[in-house]
């Protein structure tokens, strides 16, 4: 199986932004929402929301991107959000949220 490296932005609403990269998305995020180190800035400012990310598959373009990133002014971190996010919905919201199957979705046709 590849491995992947993640960059992505974290938010609280439109306030706080945080960019961070890592190997393995699902888990990194579940950190954060569960404030796993309460000292951190994250944790302090309630940053939990997952607004963007980008996958790459090696960690020197990963490392490169989310430098990048973070030399941004904001204003372009927000447009770069609102462009792939306008409405900037929690991409992980539905992560711990069992999947229905295909044959239980509700039927169209009468």
């Amino acid at each position: 199986m590849a491995e992947y490296a993640y960059v992505y932005i974290l938010a609280n609403g439109f306030k706080k932004l945080y960019i961070g990269i890592t190997s393995d998305l699902c888990t990194r995020v579940a950190q954060h929402k569960s404030h796993a180190n309460p000292g951190s800035f994250t944790a302090r400012y309630g940053i939990t929301q997952l607004v963007y990310f980008e996958r790459f598959t090696r960690i020197t373009a990963a490392i490169a991107r989310e430098k990048e990133l973070k030399g941004w002014l904001r204003i372009k971190k927000l447009a770069l959000i609102v462009e792939n996010n306008p409405t900037w919905r929690d991409l992980s919201a539905d992560w711990d949220k069992p999947i229905q199957p295909l044959d239980s979705a509700p039927s169209s046709s009468s």
